[in-house]
This record gives C-alpha cells, structure tokens and sequence, in this order.
C-alpha cells in the first residue's frame, strides 16, 4: 500500500513559499530571517545537506531581496541540484574565509532577524560577533504559523501518510500480544510502518499495563500480559510528512472499569473533532476534549495537551492548548489526542490527525476508535 509517487514540488512552489517567509517576516518587524540545515530550509528550498557539519549553511531571506543560500563552496555542488535552486542564489565561501562576515554582507546590521530553531549555537554567537548591532528572535517565537496552513499538494501528502499508518495498525491488532516484549511489538510496527511507504520512523510507544500510564513510554523489556491495556502510538515521515496516530488495544477482555475510562476518552476525542473549524482558537479543541474527561472525574489525569500541529516533522505549531489564542485556519493539520493515566495501573489514548476544512474538520486517520481487543 506505498500507492503511486506524489508529484514533486516545483521551483514555483519553493519560490512562493520563501516569498511568503519573507513578507511574514516584514509584517512581523523582522529585518529578514535566517534558516540552517533542517526542516525550514528543506520545506523553503528543498535542498538537506547530506552531512551538517560545522560549516556554515545558511539561508537568507531579506523582504524586497533575492534569496540568498550561503554554502561552503565544496558542498555547493550539491545545493545547486536542489529543487528549489533556481529560486535563489548561491553565495559559497572557502576554508579560511569568514562564513560570518560573507552573511553580514548580507544583512542590515543593525536589525532584528529570526533565526531557525535548530541553528547551532556557534553560529548564532559568530553572528552576534560579527554585527554586534544585531537583536534575533528565535524562529518558532517569531513565526509559529509559517509552515501551519498546508496548501492542497501538502495535504495530500498528510493524508497518505495518515492512511499508510492506519494500515499498519490493521496488520498490527492481528499479531500477538500476550507473552512478548514491549519492545518486540514496537519493532513490528516498526517494520509495518516502512513496508507502508514510510522513509523514517519516528517513534513507536508501545505502553502495556502500568506503562501505559507514562504518555511518552515508548518501549521496554516487559512482558505483555493478558488482562493488559496497551497504548500504541506511532509515526514517522512518509514521502517528508509526518504520521501520529494511537490506539489503545485490550488483551483479553476489559474490566467494565477499563470500559469506562475507554469509552470516556473515546468521547473526549470525539468532543475535541467536533470543536474543528474555521476561527475557532486552538484552546478551545483542548477545553472541549478536557471538559469531557474532567465532567466523567479523571480531569487530574489527563496531563498534557489536546494536540500538535504535523507537517515537513510530527510535532510543530500550532499547539492545541490552554492559553493557545490562535484562531484555526483551513489547511492547518493537528493531532487530537486525548488521555486518560492512572498511574500504577494503566493509561488510554487516541489519537487522529485533523486538518481543518472551510467549515469543519476532517481526520486523517480512519481505523475504528472503539476498543479493539487483541491476543
């Protein structure tokens, strides 16, 4: 179930999306923005580095300039063949030249820039060196909803990364459970993950019994069990976009207290969906998820947030979240993902991907969400 290659994006597409950083970095009152080796600078120009070394790379947006991609000169082979290339132009610097400067040429020294999250710091402290005049503001503070709103091709591409982790959930509740490792079904989900299309696997948290209650478990060496509610949840990236998704499964049969919590998280997770559309602020997915668990009197334990926002990496803004004012824009994509965690005892979550739509939402995922008993 890879399905058929999705078309790759154009220069056109690159070239629109650098111009729409840079313009957002000019209603924001920034000078321009910075981008290093990672997913802002393979989601506006294509191009990832094959190795991210201590020379400089860096991507240079300034509003009314061209862009501006400053790359060691030995890896500037490689930068000219990426997709976007021809949208911007190339400035490479020698060993023994300053990486630094040849970017202050660049730059009003005496603005204020955002600069990618995941710039190393050396960097940003040669920078500050070498334009002591500057101020900066880190990228996702600066402009948290620039990779947000997905245009149709991006959506597409969510989609079929959502289905292919469906699929591995209904190849996964047919293998067994009891009396294997944690760590042994994390591994075939794993496996199912990649035979579905998908390049990287990010995660796979395979929470049975008393680990179930840790949201972020992942794997261990325990011994499945019968009588065990175990937490799947897992994703990774499919053709660059990301997948996450979770489903609680049951070995054996369910007390009617398991049930209970179950079919309460169930609801909230519906309650979350519902609360999807077009000017709704991201808190309010969060309190209509929360009010649910809160009203059924597990509110203590349901302790992170409603969601997080997916695209070019699994978890990115907007976060689904109290205080989160941020009205939901169609295009946006985002988990729901309510839960419920009794510590000791056993922990429930489920989890799709929405993207609003002009008048609501729709879910990415599709499996069922009822309790679906295992062996």
């Amino acid at each position: 179930m890879t399905g058929s290659t999705p078309a790759p994006f154009t220069v056109a597409d690159y070239r629109a999306r650098m111009e729409r950083a840079a313009h957002a970095a000019a209603e924001a009152g920034l000078a321009g923005l910075l981008v290093a080796p990672g997913p802002d600078l393979v989601w506006l120009t294509g191009y990832a580095p094959t190795a991210v070394t201590e020379r400089l790379t860096l991507l240079v947006l300034t509003p009314g300039h061209d862009p501006v991609l400053v790359v060691p000169t030995l890896e500037a082979p490689d930068a000219a063949h990426a997709a976007g290339a021809p949208a911007l132009t190339l400035r490479d610097w020698t060993d023994g030249k300053d990486p630094y400067a040849v970017t202050a040429a660049l730059l009003d020294g005496h603005g204020r820039f955002g600069i990618s999250d995941n710039t190393w710091a050396l960097h940003l402290l040669g920078l500050q060196r070498t334009m002591p005049g500057t101020t900066w503001a880190a990228l996702t503070d600066a402009l948290p909803m620039l990779r947000a709103v997905k245009d149709a091709a991006e959506l597409e591409l969510l989609a079929a990364a959502g289905a292919a982790a469906d699929a591995a959930f209904e190849e996964i509740r047919n293998v067994p459970f009891a009396g294997r490792r944690e760590s042994d079904v994390g591994r075939d989900l794993a496996g199912l993950l990649r035979r579905f299309g998908h390049s990287q696997v990010d995660f796979t948290i395979v929470g049975s019994g008393p680990n179930g209650a840790n949201p972020h478990h992942e794997v261990g060496d325990r011994v499945i069990q019968d009588g065990d509610m175990v937490v799947l949840d897992f994703g990774g990236l499919k053709d660059g976009y990301g997948s996450d998704t979770t489903r609680t499964v049951h070995v054996g049969e369910p007390t009617d207290e398991e049930r209970r919590v179950h079919d309460t998280v169930r609801a909230a997770q519906e309650a979350g969906f519902r609360a999807v559309r077009p000017g709704v602020a991201c808190q309010d997915v969060d309190r209509a998820a929360r009010a649910v668990i809160a009203d059924a009197g597990y509110g203590e334990y349901f302790i992170h947030r409603t969601g997080h926002g997916i695209g070019v990496t699994t978890h990115e803004p907007p976060y689904m979240i109290e205080g989160e004012e941020q009205p939901l824009v169609p295009g946006m994509c985002f988990s729901v993902e309510p839960g419920i965690y009794l510590p000791g005892r056993f922990g429930v979550r489920i989890e799709d991907i929405v993207t609003v739509t002009g008048d609501g939402g729709r879910r990415l995922n599709n499996t069922t969400r009822e309790m679906v008993i295992v062996g």
